[in-house]
């Protein structure tokens, strides 16, 4: 007999070589049918696995995550198999599940696949899926795998990288691919797929590599779900970042300059600096002091930081001088300066905590394939903070970080999110530097914080950066996406590194504790995300222009300017559409660009010393003074910009 225990607690016992699937008739028959994939003592397996020892079990449905991952894993399955057998000269490389949805990455040889390819490629995954075939795992030997995939260099070099008697292939219906599991019971529990789009993919994501055709697909277990998904899709392309970014002129690329480097364009330049003064005010409350650093370094700098061993490969190749042998990095962090900062002066514990904030540029040599407009890009400016602290210092330190996350997230409108205690992976130590006590110590004091300020935390092992664990906000924008928004870090390895002390109260030299903070993460991405969020509808306190002024003739003209320059006194952002324009065109292209307010001005308005109100989106406040008008936007702001 072996003993099972659930998520609940609770033990179970069944004879020994019963599987996940009987598990769950024994709990009950209307839940064994939702199960499709399983956990066992935390490994995937599937859910005819024999079991055979004690163990802890979790049984997933679509509801959760680690479902979908494997709906999806094995959707991809699916797809390899319809692409094989609609092109018979396809070689097949892998296909993973991603966050929604999966992939698989193909050679087509001379055949180009396009979107009028996506149908024929839909119905054959969907035959094969009413087939019902059973996902069944087997094992292979190293020669029985080569052989399998002769004239096949992709799959090739997969298996020649594994060892004999790790090998394991999954079969379904005719079709069989090198896999290590974790795949739903059937293939008729998928109903709905969707080929969602192709791109090009380097293999292994090397640019020396040969180019690969990668094909993006979704399904579901019910047809209604792509549906909503899909109407879903068709509302993130109309908030896609790119598409408002054009429309409100915030942002532009230029091959010329170069891919991955954005520039910002007087909007999206004003944009910015709001935003970077909103921070700024709330960090010189907390006593931070702004510091400038150059947008280079020695290479030993960050050979002495660590990121160059960890990122030169990837990053900027150094930049040569005529001085022989000396060599600069563009900046790939602003830590390693920060901590040089520091180092130049001798401090004392009364001193500390030092916070230093700098809105540094750095670059990271992002491949071309992995670009995609502000989110990913080259060179991107980061609201980064450091912060030096003592032991006896850090959790209020930590938690006074938190305090300002939460108050930058509330003041733009992120409510819906969670917290990340990301920690070290203990099966892999060589991804990180530093002494374990240390790790161990800033792991539990940011666990420790997260609790302490009830915040709604997770913990994930092996996502903890190189040199310190970290604490990350995973925000849900207004469609339900996630996105890592703001980080804060325990880092007891840089100021070893760097050799930072300050002297005690018993006038010996310590080591202090470094925070790295960065609520905004980077500028572009943040406001990317913030685009997205709101479809360009900023909140009324960030808008580029708060009301547009727009004159039904040119005979109102004088007024329309009394009226902005009344608005101005009172610090609203305002402007006057002079065009000789109908005033319906000029309300249409307003809402287009977002403008929250609309003033129309006419003869009316003129004669009382008013202005009428139209709100973006269509609802007519009416006629109302200048001064009520400027009540109504300072009183939004203050609904709107929490205090700190």
């Amino acid at each position: 007999m072996i003993h099972i225990t659930l998520p609940d607690g609770s033990v179970k016992t069944f004879e020994e070589n019963v599987t996940p699937m009987d598990v769950a008739k024994s709990i009950s028959e209307g839940f064994a049918r939702n199960v499709i994939s399983a956990n066992f003592n935390g490994t995937s397996v599937e859910t005819v696995t024999p079991l055979t020892t004690d163990g802890s079990l979790i049984l997933y449905t679509w509801k959760n995550d680690e479902g979908k991952t494997a709906f999806w894993h094995s959707s991809a399955h699916v797809l390899a198999q319809a692409i094989e057998e609609l092109y018979s000269d396809a070689k097949l490389t892998i296909g993973p599940a991603i966050e929604n949805g999966f992939y698989y990455d193909v050679d087509f040889g001379e055949h180009n696949v396009s979107e009028k390819d996506f149908k024929t490629i839909e119905n054959k995954m969907l035959e094969i899926a009413r087939g019902k075939h059973d996902f069944k795992m087997r094992s292979a030997t190293k020669a029985e795998a080569l052989s399998l995939y002769e004239g096949n260099p992709f799959k090739t070099e997969l298996i020649e990288n594994l060892e004999d008697g790790t090998i394991t292939f999954c079969d379904h219906s005719s079709f069989t691919d090198l896999c290590r599991g974790g795949h739903i019971p059937n293939t008729g529990i998928i109903k709905a797929v969707k080929i969602l789009s192709v791109a090009g993919a380097y293999w292994r994501g090397n640019e020396n590599n040969p180019q690969l055709t990668r094909i993006y697909g979704i399904s579901f277990p019910k047809q209604k779900e792509l549906t909503e998904y899909l109407t879903l899709l068709e509302e993130a392309k109309k908030r896609d970042h790119r598409k408002l970014g054009k429309e409100l002129e915030l942002f532009t690329f230029s091959r010329k300059v170069g891919q991955g480097l954005p520039l910002w364009l007087p909007k999206g330049a004003a944009l910015r600096e709001r935003l970077e003064n909103f921070l700024k005010a709330a960090q010189k409350k907390a006593g931070y002091e702004m510091v400038v650093t150059p947008h280079i370094g020695q290479k030993e700098l960050y050979e002495t930081s660590g990121h160059y061993a960890k990122y030169g490969e990837d990053s900027f190749q150094p930049i040569t001088t005529p001085k022989q042998d000396e060599e600069f990095l563009l900046k790939p962090m602003n830590c390693p300066h920060h901590c040089e900062i520091y180092n130049s002066s001798q401090w004392s514990y009364k001193d500390l905590p030092k916070r230093y904030a700098e809105f540094g540029t750095v670059y990271r040599y992002e491949q071309s394939g992995e670009l995609h407009g502000l989110t990913r890009v080259r060179g991107f400016t980061q609201d980064d903070a450091h912060l030096f602290c003592m032991p006896e210092q850090l959790d209020k330190e930590f938690k006074d970080v938190i305090d300002l996350v939460l108050y930058v997230f509330g003041s733009l409108g992120f409510d819906n999110f969670t917290a990340q205690v990301s920690v070290r992976d203990p099966e892999n130590p060589d991804k990180y530097i530093g002494d374990i006590k240390n790790w161990e110590k800033a792991e539990q004091a940011i666990i420790n914080a997260a609790r302490d300020k009830d915040l709604d935390y997770v913990i994930e092992t092996g996502e903890a950066a190189f040199y310190g664990p970290k604490l990350d906000f995973m925000v849900k924008d207004a469609l339900g996406r996630r996105w890592q928004l703001g980080t804060i870090q325990v880092d007891y390895n840089l100021p070893e590194r760097f050799d930072l002390t300050y002297k005690g109260s018993d006038n010996e030299l310590h080591r202090p504790i470094m925070i790295h903070r960065a609520p905004f993460g980077s500028m572009e991405r943040f406001i990317a995300l913030l685009l997205e969020h709101t479809g360009g509808n900023f909140p009324l306190w960030l808008m580029p222009t708060q009301a547009i002024i727009l004159s039904i003739s040119e005979k109102y003209e004088k007024y329309s300017e009394k009226v902005l320059n009344l608005l101005e006194n009172d610090e609203i952002r305002a402007l006057v559409d002079h065009r000789n324009e109908t005033i319906g065109k000029k309300i249409r292209e307003a809402e287009m660009q977002k403008h929250p307010y609309m003033i129309i001005i006419g003869e009316q308005e003129e004669k009382e010393g008013k202005i009428t109100v139209r709100q973006h989106g269509g609802e007519d406040l009416g006629m109302i003074s200048i001064e009520d008008f400027s009540k109504i936007i300072k009183e939004e702001i203050k609904k709107t910009l929490k205090t700190f």
